[in-house]
């Protein structure tokens, strides 16, 4: 069905759309590719949201060599009026022969909607190509879509024996400084970032992008802070810091939570039995179009992302030190009576990052 050429296309479209990884959120990350008599006459990507979609930018680019053409498409084309025009209209308008999409949209505004719109003009679509790859770079948009939750990504960093921190708390720095940069790097990626008030009052951390190299266009992640009795104080560091931050509490009438309002803080009540409800705070995440939350935070948060099935993702990154039986243990889990029941995880990359090892895992069982 695909021959070699449509794979080469597919494969820098897929290139061009990760060009975006930094900047599209919310929306996904698109790349297309115009071609015709053997070569490409036209690129495109998606930069950010408001902005051109993929399919009309590389069409602008192909001009009239777009008419016959074969265009590959990261992502179904989209088919309604938002804050830009239809794509199918553009691929119509043009005249193009035949489009090749890796994926179907998830958005049900446009999945499969798209395709037919197309079909119906007399262009030929085909759709499947290199279609794995297409969601890995999408993939927490698609959760988004298809579930209303972002995709969860828990970051670690952590000693050989798996301590995250000195008995003291001390923690700064387990890992070296290609680890940190990767860090934040994975903080571009997403749409949040999210930690608890425990790490908050122990590291007044910033939970900012702070690398010049990385094109966000000044976007940050949005800050997420977990305080059940609204003890984050108002002169918090992030809280100076470029963008917004966002603190669910149980208790919004107490005079902290007051405090931090004035403080340009977004304050939520969410519903707590001990620990705030984790699932309703993903749910109002997915609300505000975060496609993927970095959790980073400390061994109990952690530990309770992963007890709740709520991890898509778990990242960890292994610094060649040992820290002792007295440190701080890297997860704190509910007791276990039957090891069948523990958490599994799939291991899916080792990369090495400095002197340190970065560990990519997904969860054997989906998570709930």
């Amino acid at each position: 069905m695909f021959t070699d050429f449509d794979q080469q296309m597919m494969r820098r479209a897929l290139e061009l759309a990760a060009l975006g990884r930094y900047t599209t959120q919310p929306n996904p990350r698109v790349g297309c590719v115009v071609a015709r008599d053997g070569r490409i006459v036209g690129e495109g990507w998606h930069r950010k949201s408001g902005e051109w979609h993929a399919e009309p930018l590389a069409l602008n680019a192909a001009g009239e060599a777009a008419r016959g053409s074969t265009v590959y498409v990261t992502l179904e084309p989209h088919c309604y009026h938002s804050r830009t025009p239809p794509c199918t209209d553009a691929l119509i308008r043009a005249g193009v022969r035949r489009v090749v999409c890796a994926v179907l949209d998830p958005n049900p505004q446009v999945h499969g909607a798209g395709v037919e719109q197309l079909r119906a003009a007399g262009v030929q679509v085909d759709c499947g190509l290199l279609e794995a790859d297409a969601h890995e770079l999408n993939a927490g948009f698609e959760k988004r879509m298809l579930t209303g939750l972002p995709r969860v990504i828990v970051k670690i960093a952590a000693s050989l024996d798996g301590r995250v921190a000195l008995a003291n708390g001390e923690s700064r720095w387990i890992t070296g400084a290609a680890a940190r940069a990767d860090v934040h790097r994975l903080r571009a990626e997403c749409g949040a970032v999210l930690t608890g008030i425990a790490t908050v009052m122990a590291d007044d951390p910033q939970l900012t992008v702070r690398d010049a190299t990385l094109d966000t266009l000044g976007r940050q992640p949005l800050r997420v802070v977990l305080d059940t009795h609204a003890r984050m104080s108002p002169a918090a560091r992030m809280l100076r810091e470029p963008g917004e931050t966002l603190v669910f509490t149980a208790d919004v009438q107490a005079q902290a939570a007051m405090a931090l309002a004035a403080a340009g803080v977004t304050v939520l009540l969410v519903a707590s039995s001990g620990r705030l409800d984790l699932r309703a705070i993903l749910v109002e995440l997915g609300r505000r179009q975060c496609n993927d939350v970095l959790v980073e935070a400390g061994p109990t948060l952690a530990g309770s992302f992963i007890d709740a099935g709520l991890v898509d993702e778990l990242i960890v990154y292994i610094a060649p030190t040992v820290l002792g039986a007295q440190a701080r243990p890297m997860l704190q889990l509910s007791a276990l009576h039957d090891l069948s029941a523990a958490p599994r995880f799939r291991l899916q990359q080792v990369i090495q990052v400095g002197d340190d090892l970065k560990l990519r895992y997904t969860p054997l069982r989906n998570p709930s």
